[in-house]
């Protein structure tokens, strides 16, 4: 007794400190949210648009005059030396009679000739070094026409930010359509548990009736058995839904980042129900999602549509781009250079600078037909993006009409669904009144709540269809 007493008050003490855990509530929103901040695909996407746009500005440069800087300085230990013979230089005078200046010379009658003044030159010998040269300047080169190309190469780079826009878009809608599906399907596992508790609460009732019939001799041992048959599958229902909930809600912690084991609960029902003695039809969600400004919608705005054409576009302009390799470039460059460095005779050579200026022109000359054969190259694989892209976007347009189809037939499972939940539900209570007075059999009352159990379990499925494609139209619209 004593020892009774003494667990007893250690139970209430220590279930005072007790912390209960409580389920995180997340809204689907909030899993987007989450979801698009963790994927990685999408950081990849961001990090690609970044990789385009400074390519796009690289390309922008071109433009733009190009400067260089050139700076060498070298030190070499090469010498010699330069020697200059001496010699006589004639004196130049005067002739008045020939009217200009002649050497003062004498001919001789052998024909050669005696300078009759001169100078004399002396040998000369020179020492040369060049020791440290440094040798700098600036150069300027900007393109005058260069067939095309730059011009191109820019509006090329400006469709590839585009297409990594778009490629962004892209992300982003299958990350959302996926965290969708994740969010939806943890849902209806919860929505399927609940389903198979409330069927179980009414076969509980139903086993306490059941028995004290069996009691006051009105029920036999079978009709027991029967219900616990019943209450047996209802509990494997319930395992196995408990079971398919929380791998959802692993699967969608895996989307949106989140520890696998964390707690949390979807914050969104497709239908709520009470359990107990007196069943009620499930009170439903207005389930007239009939998407009245999106159903008519179009491919247009699919990021893939956008792509496609840009895609097109991109080897349009590559045709551009591969002319322009056979059309004539004119550049205009100048140049300041400086020099120093050297010695000759004890004194600097070089010390001083020049300036350049020029224009320089190149022509192609297509003699073997190489640049014929490659435009036609460029334009074969324009014509096959074309066929391509019409080829992408007819099947996007019967995939945009199966989503659709898809959407009104869920609309219409859940409508049907609607009415069979009630009419299941009116059935289960005209059937308990039956077995009460006895006009009923136990197991046809059986049946009628089973039966009560499949209408709910499918108005949860055709729900949570219906929320699904929904989410695939929206995608298959460009509007996810």
């Amino acid at each position: 007794m004593k020892k009774t007493i003494i667990t007893t008050i250690l139970s209430l003490l220590l279930g005072g400190f007790a912390v209960k855990t409580v389920a995180q509530s997340l809204t689907l929103e909030q899993c987007r949210q989450k979801a698009l901040e963790y994927n990685k695909s999408l950081s990849s996407a961001k990090i690609r648009l970044e990789q385009t746009t400074f390519d796009m500005k690289s390309y922008k440069a071109n433009f733009f005059p190009q400067f260089n800087l050139l700076a060498t300085d070298f030190y070499s230990t090469a010498r010699g030396d330069i020697s200059i013979d001496g010699g006589h230089l004639p004196i130049y005078n005067f002739v008045e009679s020939a009217g200009q200046f002649l050497p003062n010379v004498t001919v001789n009658s052998d024909g050669s000739y005696t300078l009759n003044q001169y100078a004399d030159f002396p040998s000369q010998q020179m020492k040369w070094k060049l020791k440290n040269i440094f040798i700098g300047g600036i150069s300027v080169m900007e393109p005058l026409y260069m067939g095309g190309k730059i011009s191109t190469a820019y509006n090329m780079s400006k469709l590839g930010v585009n297409m990594a826009n778009e490629n962004i878009r892209l992300t982003e809608s299958e990350v959302l359509a996926g965290t969708d599906e994740a969010f939806y399907l943890a849902v209806k596992a919860k929505e399927l548990g609940d389903v198979a508790r409330s069927y179980k609460t009414m076969l509980d009732e139903l086993k306490k009736n059941v028995e004290g019939a069996f009691r006051h001799g009105m029920s036999t041992r079978n009709d027991i058995m029967k219900v616990q048959v019943k209450m047996n599958e209802a509990d494997l229902s319930i395992q196995k839904a408990d079971n398919g909930y929380r791998l959802a809600l692993m699967n969608l912690c895996h989307i949106i980042g989140m520890p696998l084991d964390s707690n949390i609960e979807p914050l969104t029902s497709f239908a709520q129900h009470e359990g107990g003695a007196d069943v009620q039809a499930l009170s439903v969600n207005d389930s007239s999602v009939y998407l009245p400004s999106e159903m008519n919608a179009d491919i247009s705005a699919r990021p893939e549509y956008a792509i496609l054409q840009n895609k097109t576009e991109l080897a349009r302009q590559n045709i551009k781009l591969t002319k322009s390799d056979y059309l004539p470039n004119v550049a205009f460059g100048a140049a300041y250079t400086y020099a120093n460095g050297g010695e000759l005779a004890g004194k600097t050579m070089l010390n001083n600078g020049a300036a350049t200026v020029g224009v320089a022109v190149k022509v192609p000359i297509d003699l073997f037909g190489g640049a014929t054969n490659k435009i036609r190259s460029a334009k074969a694989a324009y014509q096959i993006a074309q066929i391509e892209q019409q080829d992408l976007n007819e099947q996007m347009q019967l995939e945009l009409a199966q989503c659709r189809n898809n959407v009104n037939e869920a609309i219409t499972e859940v409508q049907l669904c609607e009415v069979a939940l009630q009419q299941a539900a009116e059935n289960v209570r005209l059937s308990k009144q039956q077995y009460e007075v006895g006009f009923e059999t136990l197991s046809d009352y059986l049946e009628t709540q089973a039966l009560w159990q499949q209408c709910s379990a499918n108005l949860v499925n055709a729900r949570c269809q219906l929320a699904l494609s929904r989410t695939k139209f929206l995608k298959a619209a460009g509007r996810l």
